[in-house]
């Protein structure tokens, strides 16, 4: 299948297309094309085979196809982070504000070191750390969205009403008692059961969703000190390595937190955490609500 890729690529090459075809219409223009047709197959076939398995053109494929599909799926992030701002109240987006401003605090000294010329060359923080840093962000707007959701759904549920209408329920299926098996009683009981079952089953979602926002607000306070303390340290230690290195770390770190965001999709609504990342410290946090 693999092949098939690179030899359909070379075959749609607007160079080949342009002078296949055309090699086509001089061979019936010919007056032999019994003879020239041939040629002109046998002269495609030869090209086909030796771009389609030579591995430079190989490796320019595979690269256009992964910036397609890189693009595919930023497109794919911006559209959940629309959804994401546009849902989020005023209240809630200051925090991530705030912790936005301190990134760019950070990318700030990055740049001030790289024009005095502290950054060895190639190196600059800047490209070395963006990416994290907006990985980072990226995470922290997610906690956010997914502790606003489980919010939201702790406040219109009750577990007092819940665990009300199992003592309920189960009143109901002692009054009935097992002596009656009518067939009216059968049906009561199996009712009744019914309905502390799935009662039951609300309570222990209700538990999970208090366990785990009560997790989430944790990672919160947790990420959002991480990413403080990185605009301290590059205030006090201009070391782009060292700096890399404690982006890299606390991003490693997070990797039980993007388990959990993955786990709580039910409760946002959002598409899985993958690895695309919109770009959220180089642009202004309106462009991506007005795109929408």
């Amino acid at each position: 299948m693999s092949l098939l890729k690179y030899l359909r690529a070379a075959y749609l090459n607007r160079w080949n297309q342009l002078a296949f075809y055309g090699g086509l219409g001089f061979a019936l223009m010919s007056g032999r094309p019994d003879v020239v047709l041939p040629i002109v197959a046998a002269i495609e076939l030869g090209y086909l085979a030796m771009l389609g398995t030579h591995p430079k053109f190989q490796r320019a494929i595979d690269a256009q196809d992964a910036a397609e599909e890189r693009e595919k799926h930023s497109q794919t992030a911006n559209v959940v982070l629309n959804q994401i701002l546009k849902q989020l109240p005023p209240p809630v987006l200051v925090r991530y504000d705030r912790l936005k401003a301190r990134c760019l605090e950070l990318r700030q000294i990055s740049s001030d070191l790289h024009q005095t010329g502290m950054l060895e060359t190639g190196q600059p923080m800047e490209s070395l750390q963006l990416a994290g840093l907006d990985r980072l962000m990226w995470i922290f707007l997610r906690l956010l969205f997914t502790q606003f959701s489980l919010h939201k759904f702790l406040e219109r549920t009750s577990r007092d009403r819940i665990l009300a209408d199992i003592k309920q329920a189960q009143g109901k299926l002692t009054e009935i008692g097992e002596a009656d098996q009518s067939q009216h009683a059968q049906k009561l009981r199996h009712s009744l059961a019914d309905n502390v079952q799935t009662c039951e089953e609300r309570l222990a979602n209700y538990d999970r969703a208090a366990a785990n926002y009560e997790f989430v607000g944790h990672e919160l306070d947790r990420l959002e000190n991480k990413i403080k303390s990185l605009a301290e340290i590059g205030v006090n230690r201009q070391e782009p390595d060292f700096m890399s290195s404690q982006v890299d770390g606390v991003a490693n770190s997070m990797l039980e937190t993007e388990r959990t965001l993955n786990e709580l999709q039910f409760a946002t609504g959002l598409g899985p955490l993958n690895d695309e990342t919109p770009e959220l410290l180089t642009e202004p946090r309106s462009k991506f609500v007005r795109e929408t």
